[in-house]
């Protein structure tokens, strides 16, 4: 059954910085080659972080200026909010970042999975842990708090799936619906697809709001490629942050809270790997 086709993809090559809109993207066993090959580590607290821990990451923006490789990193040049250039593994990468979040941090690329200590959580930033769920999660004292049960049991352990710097699963898929649902019930609040970070976005006709919910636990197919919808993504305090064009908005989460139940967009792994493009149909198995 069509759903939709290929409105935008998108590959983010450092781990919480703003990233590329490409015309076709390869999707491999890891999800796109290439994506989150990149992170920052905290040096005070500890473990691998973006922006949840260090918002001003989103300000910067990364890209190749060559394919990446199916595993492992290759370096990507990233741009600083004041416009100065650099390779992402350059020596004075880690000082400015550094400065840039006000805090110690050292620049990484994948390690291999078995490298668990470098993957596993640091300390949190609140020591009472409904206080640092909310600070993560962006969400008040009112607010619900997203089940997070429902990720997978190693995430209470590690940052991300050892082997990589992905939050739970490889890709993102957004629905253009949900996105244009959102603008017209909170029309205060700019609902910009780059707040949200998907891979693939899809663009549908769909008259009911959130469409790739009802495709939760199913198999999309894009020509020859095929990725699992494995969970609903809940949503965090990086949605409602400041950067480029965007201003800080935490009425973003609020409208999100209220009218979407805080997730948005769905999480997906790879099941056969191919390329996608901008216009492919994308069918619902």
């Amino acid at each position: 059954m069509k759903v939709g086709t290929i409105s935008a993809l998108f590959r983010y090559p450092v781990k919480s910085m703003g990233g590329e809109r490409l015309d076709e993207l390869a999707l491999g066993p890891r999800g796109v080659p290439g994506d989150r090959a990149w992170a920052v580590r905290d040096e005070v607290r500890g473990g691998i972080r973006g922006g949840k821990r260090f918002p001003q990451l989103m300000q910067c923006r990364a890209a190749y200026d060559e394919a990446p490789p199916t595993e492992g990193s290759i370096p990507a040049g990233i741009t600083l909010p004041d416009g100065r250039r650099l390779a992402i593994d350059a020596a004075e990468t880690p000082g400015l970042l550094s400065e840039l979040v006000g805090s110690p941090v050292t620049v990484w690329p994948l390690l291999p999975a078995d490298r668990l200590d470098h993957y596993r959580r640091g300390k949190p930033v609140l020591d009472d842990m409904e206080a640092e769920f909310r600070r993560v999660f962006g969400r008040t004292e009112h607010e619900p708090l997203p089940d997070v049960t429902k990720f997978p049991d190693f995430l209470t352990e590690f940052e991300s799936p050892p082997g990589t710097y992905f939050d739970a699963f490889p890709l993102l898929v957004m629905t253009t619906e949900s996105l244009a649902h959102l603008q017209r019930i909170a029309p205060d609040h700019d609902f910009d697809v780059s707040r949200f970070r998907p891979n693939l976005l899809v663009e549908t006709d769909a008259e009911e709001a959130f469409p790739e919910r009802g495709w939760t636990g199913r198999t999309l197919r894009i020509g020859s490629t095929e990725i699992h919808l494995e969970m609903d993504c809940p949503r965090c305090v990086m949605t409602t942050h400041g950067f480029g064009s965007l201003p800080k908005d935490p009425g973003v989460m609020r409208a999100l809270v209220q009218h979407a139940g805080g997730d948005l967009g769905v999480y997906a792994s790879v099941r056969t790997p191919g390329k996608v493009r901008i216009g492919d149909i994308v069918e619902l198995n």
